[in-house]
């Protein structure tokens, strides 16, 4: 049986993120954010809701998957400009990535991006290789 070849990734000295909660990536251009049954029974019984509840205010069908809906101008539905994110402990796993997805972490270039809008990436903690690929293969596509 041959052995797959690791290939080291140009991030193979670990990348740093500390979440500062400035919400650069809740808020702006309109976009998605995709969640499965879990994380809306987990957001759901964070705010003290049903499900059923929970979906009627909350979350939209688009195309087979679904997403939470935003407020007018594309800002996430749960982002308060006082309070920040409203769901954090309950925040889905797209969130709780961030900003280990696989596009910010393509390249050098794109992770250089993600820096200049995102004040907590290259700041704080360095994670693994191991730890940035775990994160990555938890976003749903």
């Amino acid at each position: 049986m041959a052995s797959q070849k690791t290939v080291t990734p140009w991030y193979d000295k670990g990348l740093a993120f500390e979440c500062t909660r400035c919400g650069a990536c809740c808020t702006g251009a309109p976009g998605y954010v995709w969640v499965d049954e879990k994380e809306i029974a987990e957001l759901a019984a964070f705010r003290g809701e049903t499900v059923d509840e929970f979906t009627r205010k909350f979350v939209r069908l688009v195309g087979k998957s679904v997403s939470l809906i935003e407020k007018p101008g594309g800002d996430c539905i749960f982002w308060d400009k006082t309070q920040g994110c409203t769901v954090y402990p309950a925040r889905p796993v797209q969130c709780r990535t961030w900003p280990f997805w696989p596009e910010n972490i393509e390249s050098p270039e794109s992770w250089e991006h993600v820096t200049n809008i995102c004040p907590g990436s290259g700041q704080g903690r360095v994670f693994t290789v191991e730890e940035i690929r775990a994160s990555a293969s938890r976003v749903h596509t």
